[in-house]
């Protein structure tokens, strides 16, 4: 069996070393040097890449773990499926039920494991209350609590409901055996207007059990604890504390008398987990090499899948709040939007902006006042739109495009993210900002590769292709684009004495 880590750093660090101690670790790959050459010092027989592709077209790997940022686990689960690897990936599969629900089937249709790291599954404590709930120990399941609480580590392109919280819904669906009825949470936004730093999510299962999960990276120290109450006994797993304690038996009981509920309680009693004590992750690695045998996976896609479901409604809980979590106002919804177009999520619009048919803007997005969005257009995810600007049909504003206050962006015309693009290599970290700088013109048809400032006031001609900066001011066009004349603020081009015929405005500009 040949393995091979994609991403080496904060959690990849881990896998690399017990995909090694299991003897088949074969590769890693990276896209940091200074990662690659440290792991090179501890794995010498192991090679170094620093391009996915290596990956996927070496025939000596037979699967891959990949541990990348979660944004990007969809297309490079995909393609590591298509490549015809075996995958392990961290969690959560993806970052949507839809991107999920795909992977789970192209999983089946080319015969290849997907395995998701849901990694407190193949705990030691877990599986003894797991024991504990089949052998009747605990009498009838009633209620869980789970919490995770730190201080960081802060995450930009996911919130702390889909970073934290897989691992206990995870857990929880596990111990229930069935899927929620009812899901509810509410968040807080505390750092970021836009990505919530607490929740607290409710579920109601058809049995008639409950739990509560809260999360937060906002937090003085580190707690994570799982409370679990049958009808004859209660336990705790607290994963901060040391085997011969991380799990607490509490046998208390709830008796009547005269219609009224009474606790008898009773002394708690640990159970010592440090014999035959198994790091969580290296069962979890073996697990994933048992799937590929042939051995039914405990956290397979099917699985991560459900996680996938309940992380959407409650996100979807969320999301519903009446009152919108921007800044504590509550939304205005004095713009219009097209019965044809779609508003995603956590998006923020300014009075007065319209957006016509069949045009969608993408989560996390904020677009100003006065805006006026044509057909066909997409923003975002997270697009940055000022006020006053107008976008004709046809337009894409990616994630990392930045478009300032009164900003023409004409007919067709086309921004890139990505310098060097390849349909079998996920490049979203390598994302470049384009920032289109107040009051500028770009014409039809025109192409703006990623990276450039367009300057204020600048003119970008049709079919133009930038590939550099343009100073304010500037008229371009051509392939490449260069430096044809000046213009005005007010559109009109300068003459030689760099004065404006229309307005008669004089600018200092270099020649």
């Amino acid at each position: 069996m040949n393995i091979a880590l994609v991403g080496a750093g904060y959690w990849g660090k881990n896998l690399a070393r017990n995909f090694y101690q299991l003897g088949v670790l074969r590769m890693i790959c990276d896209p940091s040097e200074e990662i690659l050459a440290r792991k090179l010092t501890k794995f010498p027989d192991v090679a170094m890449r620093l391009a996915f592709t290596d990956v996927l077209q070496s025939p000596d790997i037979d699967a891959v773990a990949i541990a990348t940022p979660a944004e990007l686990h969809y297309s490079m689960v995909r393609e590591a499926l298509l490549a015809g690897k075996h995958v392990f990936v961290e969690k959560p599969l993806a970052v949507t039920e839809k991107e999920g629900a795909d992977l789970v089937k192209l999983a089946a249709t080319v015969g290849r494991v997907l395995f998701v790291g849901h990694i407190l599954q193949y705990h030691p404590a877990i599986l003894e209350i797991k024991k504990m709930l089949a052998q009747g120990e605990l009498g009838r399941l009633q209620y869980i609590y789970s919490n995770r609480l730190n201080l960081g580590k802060f995450r930009r392109e996911e919130n702390i409901l889909w970073s934290f919280a897989p691992h206990d819904i995870s857990v929880i669906l596990s111990l229930v055996g069935e899927e929620p009825s009812s899901v509810k949470a509410v968040g807080s936004n505390i750092l970021h207007p836009e990505i919530a730093d607490t929740t607290l999510t409710h579920l109601e299962f058809p049995s008639g059990v409950s739990a509560h999960i809260f999360v937060s990276w906002l937090h003085p120290f580190k707690e994570q604890k799982l409370v679990v109450i049958g009808d004859r006994k209660m336990v705790v797993f607290d994963d901060v504390a040391t085997r011969e304690t991380k799990l607490t038996v509490y046998p208390h009981s709830i008796r009547w008398q005269d219609g009224l509920p009474v606790p008898e309680k009773k002394e708690g009693h640990a159970i010592d987990l440090s014999e035959g004590w198994q790091e969580p992750l290296a069962s979890e690695c073996r697990a994933f090499l048992d799937a590929i045998r042939g051995k039914p996976a405990l956290t397979g896609g099917e699985e991560g899948l459900r996680v996938l479901r309940v992380l959407r409604r409650a996100q979807e809980s969320m999301d519903g709040k009446p009152a919108a979590a921007h800044g504590g106002r509550k939304e205005d919804k004095d713009y219009s939007v097209h019965e044809t177009s779609e508003v995603e999520a956590d998006c923020r619009i300014g009075k007065g902006t319209r957006i016509w048919n069949y045009s969608r803007v993408l989560k996390g997005s904020t677009i100003g006042e006065g805006v006026s969005i044509g057909q066909n257009v997409v923003i975002g995810p997270r697009g940055q739109v000022g006020h006053g600007v107008k976008i004709q049909n046809n337009v894409s504003v990616y994630e990392g495009v930045i478009l300032e206050d009164h900003v023409f962006c004409g007919p067709s015309m086309v921004f890139t993210n990505v310098i060097n693009p390849r349909s079998a290599i996920s490049r979203k970290h390598e994302f470049r900002t384009t920032r289109v700088k107040q009051g500028a013109t770009l014409g039809a048809n025109a192409t703006i590769l990623c990276g450039v400032t367009i300057g204020r006031y600048a003119f970008v001609g049709a079919g133009a292709v930038v590939t550099r900066d343009v100073p304010d001011h500037a008229l371009v066009y051509g392939n490449p684009a260069v430096v044809r004349g000046w213009v005005c603020e007010c559109g009109e081009k300068l003459n030689d004495e760099k004065i404006c015929g229309a307005c008669k405005k004089a600018f200092d500009i270099p020649s």
